[in-house]
């Protein structure tokens, strides 16, 4: 959530803190602001509620020329204060010669409020954030860090409690930006004689690769020719050098309508990217290991955290990794976790999965099952980010990255690090030999062509999504693995289309949810092989039938040649034949291509979806 962006060097800043923030509106936003500092040492500032657009024409509308070459920006995700004009970033002191703006949540803000209250200052804002502006104007013109505003900025941040990033600019020093990071994204962009500050590297891609991925409780000082980075808590300072290995290219529509549906084209290359490297012919290796073998030898239960789609493909993981390791899989909501006292030691494995790697409930159920002495492997989209830095392994996802907010190439891409997370404990445990490792990793590399051939079906699925644009409600029926689809397909209904829609197991029908049928009603149903599955299949053929003879219309979706579902199929979509076990890669493609047709055909923004942001990083 929030994006921020930060500019010094010789170039005019508006211009390239603008463009940054375009490129980081797919976080999610409900209001925009700048402050440029020009060479006089001025501080101008402009924030509008609502889209970019507004920010943009209240400038171009302006009576002052926002010319500087230092700048800051911001999209803000309401948390504190709703979203109007008054609470947009960036936020200045009293006497408008600091400007700030911040990303997370301050916890102790109300207790700092009522002090600067007491003081006798008056508050612009409903925000945590402008308590941040005051702390640090007072600070930095008076006391032992007068005058210095790194030195403030420390000292304020270690007052802070929750999380947050700062970026601090102020009038008596054009030339310098400084930034404080704790439990929320920043990094650094690395120029030719200029630099960058920014929530995520997207924001300054087409400018330079060279990036810093900040540590926690680090506070960087940023100049034209240089950043120094140290800690305002006390401890050694702690930065990643790296170098983004994508384009401009892979954050631009290259031609699709939207980011989205140019992201789900992208889910073979994201499937084979992520399981490239990973077998060497003998061994699943993951990307960061800093547990052996013998310590994964010795793991006697699993849990795997996450939020929203990753938590859906943390529910696929246990069907594989129970089978493949015969250890008990407790899949948790990462917001639940840590607050219902699980029983974790140092034979548990915590695998915590997040795209961004910041997600802030994962991240603090990481550090809940540190503490208990549990080991913890990541699953993550996002090289050196915060959720990586603090686990004991790590398998990346490779998935590029995803602007659209509701996750596509990242969940395939989640679903399948997560079989190579069960193939490295099945491996570590003995339960697979070398050369069953290699024909379960040899059938996860299929699936890149299984999907692609896939994509080559929808059309028929974009037909049925713009005939239920109209439909109130959709209810998503699966059993085994087709279970978590069924929860994802209804999980993307609601995200991108607004309507109710829900997920049940199919044999769960008949203890309530059948009484939701009624005429006409679409009902998905992800059916398994007849084949490979031949229990279910039939269980799950006397589910449709029940339905369809209540009046719902049923939508089947089915592996080809399935002759024996088609009677009972109102609309039939078939798959490529594939393993079980592997069945999500394929199923969940058709569900994201309905939803996504269906909010089309209601005249939604695929892309950002109301009140949702892509990367949540506050609990």
């Amino acid at each position: 959530m929030c994006g921020i962006v930060g500019y010094i060097g010789p170039r005019q800043a508006l211009p390239l803190v603008l463009e940054g923030l375009r490129r980081l509106e797919y976080r999610g936003y409900d209001s925009a602001g700048v402050a440029v500092l020009d060479d006089d040492g001025a501080l101008h500032v402009s924030k509008k509620a609502g889209v970019l657009a507004n920010l943009e024409h209240e400038i171009d509308g302006g009576t002052v020329a926002l010319a500087g070459r230092t700048g800051i920006g911001h999209t803000r995700w309401a948390t504190h204060g709703g979203p109007t004009d008054r609470n947009a970033h960036p936020h200045t002191d009293t006497a408008g010669r600091t400007a700030v703006i911040h990303n997370g949540i301050i916890e102790n803000f109300p207790v700092l409020r009522r002090e600067l209250e007491d003081a006798g200052i008056e508050m612009s804002s409903d925000t945590d954030t402008e308590v941040v502006a005051h702390l640090l104007g007072r600070a930095y013109a008076s006391g032992t860090t007068a005058g210095d505003l790194p030195a403030s900025m420390a000292a304020v941040a270690r007052r802070l409690q929750g999380a947050f990033t700062l970026v601090a600019t102020h009038a008596d020093e054009p030339g310098l930006l400084v930034a404080a990071r704790r439990n929320s994204p920043l990094v650094i962009g690395i120029g030719d004689g200029e630099m960058f500050l920014a929530s995520d590297v997207a924001a300054f891609i087409s400018h330079t690769k060279q990036a810093v991925e900040l540590g926690q409780d680090q506070l960087v000082v940023v100049h034209a020719d240089g950043y120094e980075v140290t800690s305002f808590s006390g401890g050694e300072p702690d930065f990643r050098p790296f170098t983004v290995d994508w384009d401009l290219a892979a954050a631009e529509k290259g031609g699709y309508p939207t980011f989205m549906d140019k992201e789900i084209a992208e889910q073979p290359t994201a499937l084979a990217d992520t399981l490239r490297g990973h077998f060497d012919g003998t061994a699943v290796i993951l990307d960061e290991q800093r547990l052996g073998d013998d310590e994964l030898r010795t793991i006697d239960k699993v849990f795997v955290v996450a939020c929203g789609s990753a938590y859906h493909s943390g529910l696929v993981a246990k069907y594989a990794i129970e089978h493949w390791t015969r250890l008990p899989v407790e899949v948790e909501l990462a917001s639940e976790f840590r607050y219902r006292d699980p029983v974790l030691d140092r034979d548990t494995l915590v695998v915590a999965v997040s795209q961004s790697g910041e997600t802030a409930d994962t991240l603090e159920a990481v550090r809940h099952a540190r503490r208990q002495g549990a080991k913890v492997l990541a699953v993550c989209n996002t090289n050196g980010s915060q959720i990586p830095r603090e686990s004991d392994a790590v398998l990346y996802t490779h998935a590029g990255p995803e602007i659209g907010v509701a996750s596509t190439k990242a969940f395939l891409a989640q679903v399948a690090a997560n079989y190579l997370v069960g193939l490295a404990l099945a491996q570590a445990r003995g339960t697979k030999y070398s050369d069953e490792v290699a024909r379960e990793f040899e059938a996860l590399c299929a699936m890149s062509a299984a999907v692609e051939e896939t994509l080559t079906l929808m059309e028929p699925v974009r037909e049925l999504g713009r005939e239920l644009a109209n439909s109130r409600a959709v209810l998503f029926l699966g059993r085994h693995v087709g279970y978590p689809v069924a929860l994802e397909g209804a999980l993307k209904l609601k995200e991108l289309a607004y309507m109710h829609a829900e997920g049940f197991a199919a044999g769960e029908l008949k203890h309530g949810p059948i009484a939701l049928i009624e005429q006409g009603l679409p009902v998905v149903v992800v059916t398994p092989s007849p084949k490979s599955q031949p229990v279910l299949h039939s269980k799950l053929l006397s589910n449709i039938r029940e339905v369809q003879a209540r009046g719902a219309r049923t939508i089947v979706i089915a592996e080809e040649g399935d002759d024996t579902v088609a009677p009972f199929a109102d609309t039939l979509i078939e798959l490529p034949r594939v393993p079980s076990l592997l069945q999500p890669l394929v199923a969940t493609v058709p569900l994201q291509v309905l939803a996504a047709e269906i909010a089309r055909a209601k005249g939604f923004d695929i892309d950002k979806p109301r009140n949702l942001a892509k990367s949540v990083t506050v609990e």
